[in-house]
């Protein structure tokens, strides 16, 4: 009793701390601007990005399944309909606005999912305590990545299997960069994109993602290149490219005038993705799986 009452005051200590994001770019990020961002837009979010919540599910076996980067819920929720009322399913995020609309999401559903807002590198797990951990896009924005990992497979069970989804390179990806290249000439002082650093592409490179699981203690390790066509409504997509990414953060800086300007420039160079009333693109993303060796 005494070892699970000093786990949970680690667990709330954590939870606390993770207020703090004066310290931590990605969460002072996704606690401002970005994270209500994609609040707003959750609905078209989850809507694109359907097929790979499908590809998450198909790995999930046993009964405790632990999502990272879990945002606004849409996998997390999916997971516990998926293992019913006996399933235990736990939904973490470094964005309070994000862990927020989950929380709201389970509530309206009554659904058995638990959130938590805190950053996974460092979150005091139970020990051995989940059968699956995923990921659909949220594991690229950890500052130590290898730390993350490692702690995640402490609170693996051994054999439990982990399953992720991040982006490749900008390169095979120019739809998600159309917005910022089409502003660039108006927007000199835009900041430039660090492949190497946490954000969108940081799983750019295979050999990278492979290195940092296994000096965090994962085994069976496979890559796998995936293409795969999402969908959003044509009607949402100058939401979706005034809302997100870096030119969203930039445009909350300008004028009327300069954000018009910028938004049906870029909104032209969108079009080659638009057919009809629907915007079509082709994600490149690696599809990652490994196990938690036994002990």
């Amino acid at each position: 009793i005494l070892a699970f009452l000093s786990l949970e005051c680690k667990q709330k200590e954590a939870t606390m701390n993770s207020t703090d994001h004066t310290e931590n770019p990605q969460a002072k990020l996704w606690n401002g601007h970005a994270g209500h961002a994609w609040v707003s837009e959750q609905a078209v979010l989850d809507r694109m990005f359907k097929p790979f919540e499908d590809m998450l599910l198909e790995s999930i076996n046993g009964s405790a399944v632990l999502d990272i980067g879990c945002g606004t819920g849409s996998t997390t929720l999916a997971a516990a309909r998926q293992l019913g009322g006996n399933g235990r399913c736990m939904g973490l995020d470094i964005s309070e606005p994000m862990i927020a609309a989950a929380k709201r999401r389970a509530q309206a559903e009554n659904s058995t999912a638990h959130f938590v807002c805190a950053n996974a590198q460092a979150y005091p797990f139970a020990p051995a305590s989940f059968d699956a951990i995923m990921s659909r896009f949220g594991v690229m924005f950890f500052d130590d990545s290898v730390r993350a990992f490692a702690n995640l497979r402490s609170a693996a069970k051994d054999a439990a299997k982990l399953r992720f989804i991040a982006w490749r390179s900008a390169a095979d990806n120019p739809f998600m960069t159309t917005a910022e290249r089409a502003a660039a000439p108006f927007l000199p002082d835009m900041p430039p994109r660090q492949p190497d650093a946490p954000g969108q592409f940081a799983f750019a490179d295979q050999d990278k993602v492979r290195g940092v699981l296994e000096q965090g203690g994962w085994l069976g390790i496979g890559i796998r290149a995936i293409d795969v066509e999402c969908v959003l409504p044509e009607a949402a997509l100058i939401a979706y490219f005034t809302q997100l990414g870096p030119l969203g953060l930039m445009l909350q800086k300008l004028d009327e005038p300069q954000r018009m300007q910028i938004i049906t420039s870029v909104r032209a160079a969108f079009e080659p993705y638009v057919h009809g009333t629907e915007v079509r693109y082709t994600a490149a993303c690696w599809l990652v799986d490994a196990q938690a060796g036994v002990a």
